[in-house]
């Protein structure tokens, strides 16, 4: 368990490679300086909040693109996990595995629910790599979405 702090607006964002569904490893900091990157934390594939929340950044995946934003949902499950979950939901960007919490970690994303359940947090960084958006709602899963556009959009 980690005592760090919650990463906030006006951090830098870490720099961390994790593998995709696809088992093809992401670096985080090749896509500064290029991209937008909206990265959402989340606590369990296949769950009811976290199957909705990953069907609506799907479904909203276009607009973000828009913004010349790139999306990547992170969870503690495995690639096996991921695969499923992506396939079965035809999910259209990553979602990247991080099995021993250590980005988790990183960014200080709080767990809920008296510590039983891993948090949900979303946050956006700009092109320069700095954090300029953070959304905390544990139950609300699709305002995840909607707020990150409603900051994309001003």
């Amino acid at each position: 368990m980690s005592n760090n702090k919650q990463l906030k607006v006006g951090d830098k964002c870490p720099s961390f490679s994790l593998n995709n569904q696809n088992g093809e490893e992401v670096n985080i900091s090749s896509l500064f300086g290029n991209k937008n990157i909206l990265i959402y934390f989340y606590p369990k594939d296949e769950t009811y909040g976290c199957t909705q929340q990953a069907c609506s950044f799907r479904d909203a995946y276009d607009e973000f693109l828009e913004y010349d934003c790139e999306v990547f949902g992170i969870s503690s499950d495995n690639k096996k996990s991921h695969d499923t979950f992506a396939n079965k939901h035809n999910l259209n960007f990553d979602i990247l595995s991080d099995v021993n919490n250590e980005v988790r970690n990183m960014f200080g994303v709080p767990r809920s629910l008296f510590g039983l359940v891993s948090g949900r947090v979303t946050y956006l960084i700009d092109k320069k790599g700095e954090i300029v958006w953070v959304f905390n709602s544990q139950i609300n899963a699709i305002k995840h979405i909607e707020e990150a556009l409603n900051f994309l959009k001003k």
